[in-house]
Order: structure tokens, then sequence, then C-alpha cells
């Protein structure tokens, strides 16, 4: 039994509350057109002004190229932040407008380079001098490059991923005492297995040789594995947490949002999760921990590159390599040098994530606080559907 005035003015800012923690798609009847498109038009304007902005500026003549540039790149500010005020009262768009938008942004591929073509009676590839290209060379790009846009803007908007971001990176801040203490416990088991390795001679041939795509490939293999893990384990945290939603709890979890006037007299029956909330809570801890990892990452490629310019000076690395290293960007820094560092930081990274899920210790002091949180979400989830449900009875 829910014992508040119940409104629609409520029930809407408890859903804008989801959209700032990251978990749009625990607003009941999320969908494409009513949440996701109304939040994915700052982005996409951002976009067809800039690729208009492109062509003015690759057109411009007399005033300084800079000049332009920050003129555009003001305007594309400009109508982001108004837009963006616009879509915080989480507008929904009726079939009409929403079909007229999809058009608009479709229309651009072909709208920008028409106007370069009218403009300099040819068709060059962006950025290109020189010789005249076929005519559907541009075309492609540009659809190519609204496309991915339009995909990638989609996925961010549907599951939150910026506000997600955002307060991962400002929790790992405040973590990062923690962070350290890991290291001090993690970091000599993880050496002793490790340390080795990176003085190994094959090691440093093929670091050598590999380029750097290879290498952030097996970066993201050690990625992909942290948000395995993470994604088995939630699935065994779920289950557990809905489960709970006695009022004692429920009335702590709504503290600080729209709902803490909310007085519960019972337990609430826990609702089932589609298929899309639970992609929404396993971005939510995949990305606390990808992020949280990364600080630990970094700790460790600084590591190994201060061992490797104090033990591996430049003719031990020649006698490993069997020819002089390849120089790097960093002067006196070999890329082989870098690139085992970025090796076993990656492989350090996942070590990190996986034991801060497993180890009983590490679990308490690095894992649970990510856990409470989608805890906390799934129990304000519980006391909003029943606000809503009261509203429209």
């Amino acid at each position: 039994m829910i014992h508040a005035v119940a409104s629609e003015m409520l029930v809407r800012r408890t859903e804008q509350w989801f959209v700032r923690q990251g978990a749009p798609t625990m607003i009941e009847g999320y969908g494409f057109r009513s949440h996701v498109l109304p939040r994915m038009l700052p982005a996409l304007t951002f976009v067809a002004v800039g690729s208009l902005a492109w062509l003015v500026l690759q057109q411009s003549a007399g005033l300084p190229k800079w000049v332009l540039l920050g003129v555009i790149v003001a305007v594309m500010v400009a109508a982001w932040i108004l837009l963006s005020l616009f879509v915080r009262r989480l507008p929904s768009f009726s079939p009409r407008t929403t079909v007229v938008l999809l058009i608009a942004y479709a229309a651009m591929p072909v709208i920008v380079p028409l106007l370069q073509y009218v403009v300099n009676d040819k068709i060059t590839t962006p950025g290109a001098e020189g010789p005249d290209y076929e005519w559907w060379v541009v075309p492609l790009w540009f659809v190519t490059f609204f496309g991915l846009a339009f995909l990638a803007t989609m996925l961010a908007t549907t599951y939150g991923l910026g506000a997600l971001l955002k307060a991962a990176i400002r929790h790992v801040i405040a973590d990062l005492r923690n962070s350290v203490h890991l290291l001090g416990r993690a970091l000599p088991p993880m050496l002793f297995v490790t340390l080795f390795l990176f003085f190994t001679g094959e090691l440093w041939q093929a670091m050598n040789r590999l380029k750097w795509p290879r290498v952030s490939l097996i970066v993201l293999l050690f990625a992909a594995i942290t948000v395995l893990a993470a994604a088995a384990r939630l699935r065994d945290e779920i289950g557990r947490v809905e489960q709970d939603l006695r009022p004692e709890i429920l009335t702590v979890a709504c503290k600080g949002t729209p709902l803490a006037g909310v007085e519960i007299a019972e337990p609430l029956q826990p609702k089932r999760l589609n298929g899309r909330q639970l992609r929404n809570l396993l971005v939510m801890l995949a990305i606390r921990q990808l992020v949280q990892a990364a600080v630990v990452g970094l700790a460790l490629f600084a590591f190994f590159v201060l061992l490797g310019l104090i033990v591996v000076t430049p003719d031990i690395a020649t006698q490993w390599i069997g020819a002089p290293p390849e120089p790097s960007m960093i002067p006196g820094v070999p890329s082989a040098m870098l690139r085992n560092a970025t090796l076993f930081a990656a492989f350090g990274s996942m070590y990190f994530s996986v034991i801060s899920m497993s180890d009983a210790e590490h679990r308490r002091q690095f894992f649970a606080p990510v856990l409470e949180k989608v805890e906390r979400t799934l129990e304000v989830r519980a006391v909003y559907l029943a606000v809503r449900e009261r509203v429209q009875a």
C-alpha cells in the first residue's frame, strides 16, 4: 500500500531521475518514439549542423580558418545546449513529428554532398585534393558516417551511457584511495606471475613487431572478459535484489529521489525485468567496472614503464630484440616497452575486476558499492511502478 498524494508530476520527476542515474529503461512504456528519439535530438542536430559547418569551412575564403572554426563550434554547442534544455522535460513526439525528424536526418547524407557538388562543380572526398572521384564515393562516405552516428547515438541514449560514464568517473575518483589499497594487496601476487614474463626476450621481439591496432585488440579482449564476468555476476544478484522489497528498505532507497515523501506500508511485489532493462543494468555494472579497472590499469602501466626504464637499458633491449628497438613518440622509450606495459596493464585490470567480484574481501570493498547502486535502482523502480499504478487507477 502506498500512502502519498500520487500525481503525474511525481511520476514525471521520477522518470527524469532514472535518466540522470543512467537507467532510463526503468521507465514504464519506454520506447524509441516516446523517450529515445527526443533525447537523441541534440546529438543528431550536432552531427547535422557539424556536417554543414564543415562544408562552409571548406569553401570559406577571406576569413582565417580558425575564426570560422570557432564560430562553427560555438553555433554547434549553442544548438546542443538549447535542445538539451528542451528535452529535459522528456517531450513525447507524435508519429508525424517522428517521421519528419527521421526523414530530415536521413536526407542529410544527400544534401551535404549535393551542396558540395553545386559549390565545387565536382565531387571530391572530404579533405582530399587532386583528382576527381566516382560520383558515388562521397555520398557513400556520408551515408556511412551518418548511419554510424545515428546507431551510436541511439545505443548511448537508450542505455544512458553518458550519465553512467560520468557517474562511474565520479565514483572512481572518490574511491581512488580504495584502488590504491587494492594495488597494495593485488600487485604482489600478480607480479609473481607476470614479472618474469616482462623480461622475456621473445615477448619483447613480438611486441617490437606487433602494431598498435593489434595491441588494442588484445586490450579489447580483456575488456570483453571483464564484461562477461560482470554479466554472470549480475544475473546471480538480480533475483536476490528483486525479492527484498520490504518497506524499511524501500524507504531508505527513495531518500534523495522524487519519491522521498512516499510512505510504504507493506512489502511490494517484485516486477519482472525485460531484456532491455537487464541489459541496462548490465551496462551500468560493466561501465563502473571498466572505468574502475582503467584506473588500476593506468597505475600498472606507469609501474611497468618505470620498471622498464630502470632495468631495460637500450643495449639490453637491442640484445633481446636482435635489432635496435623501434622508437616511440616518447624520447628514450622503445615502442616495445610501451606495448609490453600496455599488455600487462590490461591483464592486471582484468585480474582486478574478476577478483573484486569473486574474492569475499575484495567484493566487500570494491564490488559491493557497485551492486548497491543496482539494488537502489530496482528498489526505486518498485515504488515508482506502485505510484504510477495509483495515478492511473
